[in-house]
């Protein structure tokens, strides 16, 4: 009879012990398993600086995280230090998958964009805004000829390493590593489409190549004209004729909005003036784009050495193998400037 009990006693123990052992598996699990309450996808981005903790309030903060127990959990049987990095955290997804997520740095990709860009300071501040790098850090190092000659460039020329396109980095790139992903992509892009071929058989370098890229994308955005605008370029820097370009004059004196150049802005002293000093300015004047590279690279054989923008302002220009037909182009051009009371 004892011995029935005693067994009896170990059976119910046993039993309470599954039981206890089920709730306490059932309740790690709903810790574990508790699912992120968003309705769209999330993204922390853990800095240098980030610590346990700040990366815990993000998870409340920007993640809606109401309970962090499993994390706590989580723990106190595997280590965790932050990973810099963009994470994303789905609608639905468990606070498991999330930590280990963030753990093993397992990154979500960005998307950079990099379009046909005026200046080196909007290129950092777009880097800035979509990446870690920091964008004071990167417009000085744009302008540092140290970093900029590692890749073959000066501060000057650097704007012809970038190509326009679409990227995908992790989002805690480091600037050199973005630097020697541009160095490749720019290298894919010259080996492609005869581009290397082309641009040695005009005898010009690319930087040079982009470089007068860049004035033909700032002289129109129709696609379809930039050949006969960089052939008539070509024609001049061929007779050593001064490129008289106003989109350098804009640049030198700082205002690319400028919609009537005057006497005074002809006159400014600058290595990018055109009007005052012969060939290529010193560099591109903006970040080319693909489309005003190749219309250098295959560009349109004409006789024109003059070009003026059209009185219609349509963005299109008339074109002129001679001064005196230059001259009644450029009347008609100015007697709109001033109908319209553009100063």
């Amino acid at each position: 009879m004892i011995e029935m009990n005693r067994k009896r006693v170990l059976i119910a123990a046993a039993i309470i012990l599954t039981l206890l052992h089920l709730v306490l598996l059932w309740w790690v699990c709903s810790l574990f398993l508790s699912p992120f309450e968003i309705e769209e996808p999330t993204y922390i981005y853990i800095r240098p600086q980030d610590t346990e903790d700040s990366v815990k309030q993000m998870l409340r903060t920007d993640a809606h995280a109401s309970n962090l127990r499993g994390w706590s959990v989580a723990r106190m049987v595997t280590n965790y230090t932050p990973r810099t990095g963009r994470y994303e955290i789905l609608p639905g997804e468990s606070m498991w998958n999330v930590y280990r997520k963030l753990q093993r740095g397992r990154q979500t990709p960005v998307r950079l964009v990099l379009p046909s860009l005026r200046s080196m300071d909007r290129l950092a501040s777009l880097i800035g805004r979509t990446l870690m790098p920091d964008s004071a850090e990167v417009a000085a190092s744009l302008q540092d000829s140290l970093f900029t000659s590692r890749y073959g460039y000066t501060p000057a020329t650097i704007p012809a390493l970038f190509i326009p396109n679409t990227y995908e980095f992790y989002w805690d790139v480091t600037l050199d590593q973005l630097a020697e992903r541009m160095a490749k992509e720019n290298k894919r892009f010259w080996e492609a489409e005869d581009r290397n071929a082309k641009a040695q058989r005009m005898g010009m370098s690319h930087e040079e190549v982009v470089t007068l890229a860049s004035i033909v994308d700032e002289e129109t955005a129709n696609n379809g004209e930039k050949p006969m605008i960089a052939g008539m370029y070509l024609n001049r820097l061929r007779i050593g004729m001064l490129l008289q370009a106003d989109p350098t004059v804009k640049f030198a004196v700082g205002d690319p909005t400028l919609r009537r150049i005057r006497g005074s802005h002809l006159k400014v002293e600058s290595p990018y003036n055109t009007y005052l000093n012969k060939g290529l300015p010193p560099g591109p004047i903006r970040i080319a784009s693909v489309a005003g590279i190749d219309a250098v690279l295959n560009h349109v054989n004409h006789d024109y050495i003059y070009m003026c923008a059209k009185e219609d302002f349509s963005g299109t220009h008339n074109f002129a193998a001679t001064y005196a037909e230059h001259q009644k182009n450029a009347a008609r051009y100015v007697k709109a400037l001033n109908e319209r009371g553009i100063k």
